[in-house]
């Protein structure tokens, strides 16, 4: 098609745009992503590229399916030819804009999506498949498989493939032999499928032999005996003949027992526009000789020979070689299986040790491999009764109260037998036998199916405290002597006494120790001892405010009553309390507790001088340290329980930071509070009688400090020292007497940065920083740094630090080099020729003594030796 044709062409083309606005296809002239369904009739109009150029008078097209896709003057994009998403499913294109033969604008890429549309079949890998099953297959155990594609984009539901059977052939009944999966096209028999599919008859061979003719004119004269046709001329063993090679040599293509055709579908079958394909199925029913011949009975302690058939497998390989084991762990397994898969028991079952086993029987070849899949059977042992009843105590031990009334429950005895339960071997019968003492045969009676005994008559403990029964405990063939003991049981029928009514009156002074014994009481109980009916306690029924007193006392009859919490004589002067006896056990009926059964006493508290009390247990306060000087730290609230006037005051304020108002009992500041110096003391607080100090109570005041910023960061070290030939950083660490949050972590800067560009400052933690010199200096001398270290609330000062920048020795020591063409001052030589003038001058003095003192020993010496002469 011509290029004059497309424009000719083009308002057809807007026209059939899908019914789309033409508007929603326009867009400026950039990188673009475009979706264009496949098998679009053309001409189709995709997209218009609109430039900002109006001198734009032409595009071109280059790329990926320029052939298919094309572009006109005006920069509409458009299909020249229909797309297939199964030969290429996008294409990159590259769009120029030109003015003449000018290219005006960068070249733009679009990319076209080609939108898959349902329009290829799914297909079948195969038009017609084989298959064989065998009788009695599992349900939903697959035999087969069929196989289906489709060329339509996978990842859509174009290409979702369900699976479904059309027809069965023979399908008698219309009940279906088999089923498919509709997502895996997995094919399975179904549950009638598994009961109902059978083979064509044929003979059964078994180990070792073979498929010969001579076998099979055997196994014919063993149902057709005497026949004296010849074999080749007797019509009814050349049928069977051919009906045997028939079976054996069975082509399932073109002679199957049952024909399958199998549908696919794509769109998941869903859709009415989805598509499909159709494949045929031929399959064959084969023998399977491989049955469970389960579940197997088998009586306990049989009697008889072993070991004994109990039953056979075959495989349906003639050469199988069977083995056989137990499922479950356990280290008697009397079982084996013979080479033709007959399986004997060895030796007698107990049902009682074993009920149920469960045999696996697995066929292989001689390689070790199954050609059978493995197969339980279960042994069932059938019970036998051949266990006697067993008491399941060798002495039980009932109890019944006194004046019970008649039909009321003892106990139930209770009894086994091992012997299978829910059958006659174990049902048991119960049966009083013997009763001691004699005289009361007619005393209790037992149920015969339970065992539930049952008083006839009211008993009395005074009449008979205990009773021993014989019970005989029978099933079908045994019985067993079951012994029981029934004790009768005292009811608490006598009330608790006291030995007197009135304890009388007491004085205590009121502080007496809690602890102290007040009373002591006692009660007597005419119920049997050994039981609970003539246990006693004592309960304080009156009299008792604010639970003041208590009673202790061993259930024996005898209380004692005694001080539970402090007495107050300021509270209660006097107490009138009342005591109740009572017994644990509820009393008969129709009998309740009186008089005789309570008791009373008073009690006369005295007064004593007491010393002063705090209002509060515990005297804690918190402030923070900058609490300002003579302000009240805290009130202490004391009296004393008589009303006498006290007064206060202080003892251990080690800082003496605190002071007491001896009268009141405020506690002022004076002087100021330093959290870093102490952050929590105690003082002692002594509040006392003013007219008998002795009299006085004494408690902790306990005052914690709350840090305020009252200290900023400070320089550990001040001055450090670098070594020009190895420019080392120096560490800077500072320290802040402040806890969180008004001390670390810590922020370094340098005070004025412009006057430092040659160092460089680094946190490396929360309290240390890195002072660093960039370049070395061009003479030594000590550089004063002004260092800036604020705290974590933003308090800090600036500091000196000084750093010494020098040459060094090896030991890190500085040192000064001497200069070249050294010159001393003026001055300097002067003073230095004074010196040496001046030390000629005293050597000169001292050489002319020397010579003075030789003149005049010379002398001597000469005037001696003259005298000497004479």
């Amino acid at each position: 098609m011509t290029p004059m044709v497309h424009l000719l062409l083009l308002p057809l083309l807007f026209s059939l745009a899908s019914g789309k606005d033409l508007e929603e296809k326009k867009g400026p002239f950039e990188n673009i992503i475009l979706d264009v369904p496949e098998g679009t009739p053309v001409p189709y109009p995709i997209y218009q590229f609109q430039t900002t150029n109006a001198g734009v008078t032409d595009f071109r097209l280059s790329g990926e399916g320029k052939d298919d896709i094309r572009i006109s003057r005006d920069g509409w994009l458009y299909l020249e030819k229909p797309l297939d998403w199964s030969k290429e499913n996008h294409y990159v294109l590259k769009v120029d804009a030109f003015e003449g033969d000018k290219q005006v604008d960068e070249p733009i890429f679009v990319t076209i999506n080609v939108l898959d549309i349902n329009n290829n079949a799914p297909y079948f890998n195969q038009s017609v498949y084989t298959a064989t099953v065998r009788e009695r297959s599992p349900i939903d155990v697959p035999f087969t498989r069929v196989f289906a594609f489709d060329r339509d984009d996978p990842q859509t539901s174009n290409a979702d493939l369900v699976y479904s059977l059309v027809s069965q052939i023979p399908n008698n009944h219309n009940i279906p032999m088999f089923q498919i999966n509709p997502q895996t096209g997995e094919i399975s028999t179904t549950a009638e499928g598994f009961r109902s599919l059978k083979a064509r008859e044929g003979f059964h061979y078994g180990q070792g032999e073979e498929r010969s003719i001579d076998n099979l004119k055997a196994k014919f004269d063993e149902y057709c005996a005497a026949q004296k046709v010849p074999y080749e001329d007797n019509p009814f063993f050349t049928c069977m003949e051919k009906a045997e090679m028939r079976r054996e040599n069975v082509d399932p293509l073109e002679d199957p027992d049952y024909f399958l055709v199998v549908r696919v579908q794509d769109q998941e079958g869903k859709s009415d526009t989805a598509l499909s394909g159709n494949t045929r199925v031929h399959i064959v029913v084969q023998q399977n000789l491989w049955f469970n011949p389960g579940p197997i009975s088998i009586v306990e302690n049989l009697m008889g020979a072993y070991p004994r058939s109990i039953a056979k497998v075959q495989s349906n390989d003639p050469n199988a070689i069977y083995s056989l084991v137990q499922k479950e762990r356990g280290l008697k397994f009397p079982f084996e299986i013979s080479e033709s898969g007959v399986i004997y028991l060895t030796e007698q079952l107990d049902r009682e040790e074993k009920d149920m086993y469960t045999l696996v029987v697995f066929a292989k070849d001689n390689n070790d491999k199954e050609v059978d899949p493995p197969m339980e059977i279960h042994v069932l042992v059938l019970d036998v009764n051949d266990n006697a009843p067993v008491c399941e105590n060798e002495e039980s031990v009932f109890e019944i109260q006194e004046d019970e009334p008649p039909g009321s429950l003892v106990g139930q005895l209770l009894a086994q037998d091992k012997d299978q339960e829910g059958t006659l071997n174990s049902q048991l019968t119960y049966k009083i036998g013997s009763l001691s003492p004699s005289a009361a045969s007619n005393t209790f009676s037992i149920d015969e199916a339970s065992g539930r005994i049952q008083a006839l008559r009211l008993l009395r403990r005074n009449e008979q405290k205990f009773y021993h029964l014989t019970v005989e405990v029978s099933d079908t063939d045994f019985s067993t002597n079951c012994k029981l003991v029934i004790k009768v049981i005292d009811v608490n029928n006598q009330l608790p006494l006291f030995e007197k009514s009135d304890y009388g009156e007491h004085t205590l002074a009121e502080d007496t120790p809690v602890g102290h014994t007040v009373v002591t009481v006692r009660a007597t109980d005419e119920d049997d001892a050994d039981s609970g009916s003539s246990f006693i306690e004592f309960h304080l029924s009156a009299g008792n405010d604010d639970d003041t007193f208590s009673v202790e006392t061993d259930g024996k009859g005898i209380g004692h009553v005694v001080i539970a919490k402090p007495l107050d004589f300021e509270s209660a002067k006097t107490f009138h309390i009342q005591i109740d006896a009572r017994n644990p056990e509820p009393l008969m009926k129709d009998l309740e507790y009186g008089t005789e059964s309570t008791a009373t006493f008073s009690l006369s508290v005295t007064d004593v001088d007491e010393t002063p009390e705090f209002s509060l247990n515990v005297l804690d306060v918190t402030v923070p340290e900058n609490f300002t000087k003579g302000s009240v730290l805290f009130t202490v609230e004391a009296k004393d329980p008589e009303g006498k006037e006290i007064g206060f005051k202080l003892d251990g304020d080690s800082q003496g930071w605190l002071e007491i108002d001896a009268a009141s009992g405020e506690i002022k500041t004076k002087e100021k509070l330093d959290r870093e110096k102490l952050e929590t003391f105690e003082v002692s607080v002594i509040v006392f009688e003013k007219e008998n100090p002795e009299k006085y109570s004494e408690q902790s005041l306990h005052v914690r400090l709350l840090d305020v910023n009252d200290n900023y960061p400070k320089l550990i070290e001040k001055v450090a020292f670098i070594c020009t030939k190895d420019l080392k950083p120096v560490i800077l660490k500072a320290e802040d007497g402040d806890s969180a949050p008004f001390s670390q972590p810590f922020v370094f800067s340098f005070a004025d940065h412009k006057k430092s560009p040659n160092w460089e400052l680094r946190q490396i933690d929360e309290t240390t920083a890195e002072l660093r010199l960039k370049k070395k200096p061009t003479q030594d001398r000590i550089f004063p740094l002004s260092i800036n270290i604020k705290d974590n609330a933003g308090m800090g000062v600036s500091q000196l630090f000084e750093v010494k920048v020098c040459n060094c020795t090896e030991l890190g020591y500085c040192y000064v080099a001497p200069e070249e063409g050294f010159k001393p001052a003026v001055g300097v030589t002067i003073a230095i020729l004074a010196c040496i003038l001046a030390f000629c001058v005293i050597m000169f003095i001292i050489v002319l003594k020397r010579s003075d003192k030789k003149k005049k020993a010379n002398a001597l010496d000469k005037e001696g030796e003259r005298s000497a002469m004479m």
